[in-house]
Parts: structure tokens; sequence; C-alpha cells
């Protein structure tokens, strides 16, 4: 009977145990889980613990992202997934926060809140925001395509006098403003659908004012250059160059650059095939001769004071100006910059006639009557660039080519200043250094062994003379079949 007893105690105890045990089974979950009739937006989150919660919210935020906004850019638009924006939950300790309902401080307060979340839901907002910075990176990259720039008044020159062509205003995107009302739409008035946002825009004035232009009307400075010679090809691109720089208004503050102006140096563009200088050797280039274009306007802008910004000497000596008074051309790395540093509006005028290439700088003149310039080329030292003679395998026997030699120089140009025909003040513009360019004669050795090893002997003595005499054996024995 005790036995009895004893058995029936132990699973008295055993059902109390078991009892307890889930009793704090479910109370460690209830400590450990959102409380019923928890929401976070529009999310149900009861029963999930804070990690679970996390995730959903998670899960929520990239939906979201897939939202697209619309954005009015005067009158075209643009469509931008939200995601591509950035979008984010700004206060993600929200998550946290509605966890913590009804099991953080005092018993009274843990207490009150699980008491009204059995007669009210409670709703915990998300706060949402954009990533600043890509908002600010579309909104250069995509949406300033559709800005409509000004067109500036301009000159037109009509023999002695000018004719003022007025301006064209535009619209330009206010870009910080346009970052503005996306990222405070997102916060402010988003309803988690598709939205539409009108970007802001300012008006473009143009420059140029017929009092203004009508202030041009001096000549500040004007040179020319002859291009007169053999390359109907060089001729037409220098006459093609004049014509696109013919005609510019720069504005006082304004940058040019010739390169960016006179490209692309394509038959599309009016240009052709000739002779430009590479690597010592002169070579046909698409474009070849616009260096005297640019080296003309160049000694222009010199004697109109202009403030020069970027210029760069040839490799070699040019013949149609003096040493260290050119400016060379190459797409590149070299360019001709200036800079319009006048208190008024200048007019640069490009004329191609009869081999003579002439570039003419109105302006307003400043500068007082009895004042004068004039700019001297001293050439400090000069390079022999000798001669060479050398052997080429892939042009036959009986060829000969002679390209010109270019003598070496290291030159330096100076500006002179006269008051009332005294000289008041010597200032050097620029050193230039040129390479030396042999004289080179090129001999084809390619044909019979025994008159090619005879060829190449002969040029291997580097004298003229002995290659000619050979040259002229060579050939007659090749007249009769040796």
């Amino acid at each position: 009977m005790k036995k009895h007893l004893w058995f029936m105690g132990f699973l008295l105890a055993l059902a109390l145990t078991a009892a307890g045990s889930r009793e704090a089974q479910a109370k460690e979950k209830e400590e450990w889980t959102i409380h019923e009739g928890v929401y976070i937006d529009g999310i149900d989150v009861s029963g999930m613990t804070e990690a679970e919660a996390r995730q959903k919210v998670d899960e929520y935020v990239r939906q979201q992202g897939e939202e697209t906004l619309t954005l009015e850019i005067f009158e075209d638009q643009l469509e931008v997934g939200l995601a591509d924006l950035g979008l984010r939950c700004s206060n993600p300790d929200i998550i946290h926060e509605a966890a913590a309902l009804g099991k953080s401080g005092n018993i009274l307060k843990r207490y009150k809140e699980r008491k009204e979340l059995e007669h009210e839901n409670r709703v915990f907002e998300l706060e949402w925001e954009l990533d600043s910075a890509r908002v600010s990176d579309y909104v250069k990259e995509e949406c300033i395509q559709f800005d409509q720039e000004a067109t500036d008044a301009t000159l037109q020159k009509k023999g002695d006098s000018f004719e003022v062509i007025p301006g064209e205003a535009g619209v330009k995107l206010d870009v910080g403003g346009s970052v503005q009302a996306i990222e405070d739409f997102i916060k402010n008035e988003w309803t988690h659908e598709n939205g539409t946002v009108t970007l802001p825009v300012e008006t473009d004035y143009p420059r140029g004012t017929e009092e203004e232009l009508g202030r041009v009307k001096d000549v500040l400075g004007t040179y020319s250059t002859n291009y007169a010679g053999p390359g109907a090809n060089r001729i037409q691109n220098i006459v093609n160059a004049a014509k696109i720089l013919n005609g510019i208004v720069l504005y006082p503050g304004d940058v040019i650059s010739f390169d960016e102006k006179a490209r692309p140096y394509t038959v599309a563009n009016g240009y052709v095939p000739a002779g430009s200088y590479l690597n010592g050797k002169v070579v046909d280039s698409m474009g070849g001769g616009i260096c005297q274009v640019s080296t003309t306007l160049y000694n222009a802008v010199l004697l109109a004071e202009l403030e020069v910004v970027e210029r760069s000497n040839h490799s070699m000596l040019v013949s149609y100006v003096p040493p260290a008074a050119d400016a060379a051309i190459s797409e590149s790395y070299k360019d001709f910059k200036f800079k319009n540093n006048t208190q008024a509006p200048i007019y640069i005028e490009a004329v191609a006639v009869n081999n003579i290439l002439t570039f003419t700088i109105y302006g307003e003149e400043t500068r007082p009557a009895n004042r004068t310039i004039k700019y001297q080329s001293v050439t400090l030292s000069t390079t022999d660039p000798g001669q060479v003679i050398v052997a080429d395998p892939g042009q036959p026997i009986g060829f000969k080519a002679i390209d010109g030699a270019h003598m070496g120089a290291v030159a330096e140009l100076y500006k002179h200043v006269y008051v009332n025909g005294v000289e008041e003040s010597v200032t050097k513009v620029n050193k230039s250094s040129y390479r030396a360019s042999p004289r080179t004669i090129t001999i084809g050795v390619a044909g019979d062994p025994a008159l090619s090893e005879e060829l190449q002997a002969a040029v291997a003595t580097q004298d003229e003379a002995t290659v000619d005499a050979t040259l002229a054996s060579c050939m007659a024995r090749m007249g009769q079949g040796q």
C-alpha cells in the first residue's frame, strides 16, 4: 500500500513539474516574441522574434524599392526605380521598439501597454529616405540631358560694320532644387505607390546686348601668313579651318580651344589628308596644314595682347613664321587656347584668299594711342641636321627618295613695348626647342642578291656620290640582263 502511494505521489509530482515547465516555456516564448496586435507599417509582426520581424521589414523595404518615380522635366519624362535612388528605412530602430512593447520598463508600464493591445492594435510607422548621393548622381547624369542652352547674341560682319544677331533664352534644370524635390516627396508625400515629381527649372538667359556688342569696333590685332606652295590638300585644310574659325565671338572671360573649335578632322567636316609633322618626319594626316591656321591666329592674339592659356611649338621649324612664333596643334596632346581678358566682347575674323591667310581680332581698344608693341624672334642656337642614307628592302633596286633636312634650333620670342617710340619694356614670351631632322636618302635594295649586296655596301659608306655611282652601275647591268 505504501509503495502504491509513493508511486502515485511520484506521478503527481511529475505532472506538476511538466505543467510548470510548459508554463515556463510559454512565459519564455512570450518574453522573446512580439505581442499580438503589433504592426510595423502594414506588416503584422505578432508572434515574431525581433530578428524575424527585421527580416520581414527588410523584405518589405525591398518590395517598396520596386515602385517607380516619374520625373517630369520640361515637356519630357523619366521613370526611375526607387531602389536605384537608394530607397531605405531611415528609422530601423523602430523594429526593436516594437519588439520591446510590453516587455520593457517597470511592471505598471508593461501591464498598461499589454492591456492597451487587448483593445487596439499598435502600429509603428516606418520613415523613408533616399540616398542623397545616388539621387544627385542620377539627376546630374540623366536629367540634365533635357537642358536647352541659351544661344548668346553674336555678331555678323558686313563690310566694315557689324550686325548684332539677338540671342535666345534657354531652360536649365535646377539640379540642387531637383534633388531636394525628389527627397522631400519620398519623406513627406509618398503613398507607397508609383509617384510623380515635377522638377524645378530655371531660365538660362543669353549673353550679349546690342549695347555690349556695339563696343566691338576696333582692330586689336591682325596677322597674315602666306600658304602658297605645293599641296592642294594642305590648302584645302587651311581654307576650311579658317572658315570654321571665322566669326567667333568671345565674351569677357571666355577661353577658346582651337582644337575643340576646329575638329573633328574628318572628311565630313571638310578636311582631307595632307602633310604634317610626326616624330621628325613629314607624313600625311587628316587636316594636315591646320597648324598654320593656329599659328596665324596665335600671332594675332599676341598683337591684341589677349591672354595665352596654352601654346606649344612644333617638333621642327616651320617656314611661315620666325622661330618661337608658331603654335602647333595635335589632337592628342597639343592645343592652342587663349582667353578674352578685355572688358568687352571680341570678334575673330579669318580670311583665306589669294594664298594669304589673315586673322583680325576686333574689340574695344583701351590701350593708349602712343603705346605700340613689336615681337622679336631670337635664335639662341642651331643644330646641323646632317644627312643619312638608308637601305629599304621593301623597295626595288632603282628606287631613290629624298626627304629634306630640317635645321634644329632653340629660340625665344620677346615682346617689346614702346611709348612715344621709346622702348619701355622687354618681356620673354616663350622659349621653343626644335628637333633637327637629317636629309634622308632612301635607296631600294630589293631584287638581284648580288646587286642588292653591292648597293647595301655603298649605302654603308654614307657617301651620296658613291651610292649614286653604284646605283647607276646596277641599273645599267640590270638593263643589259647581267
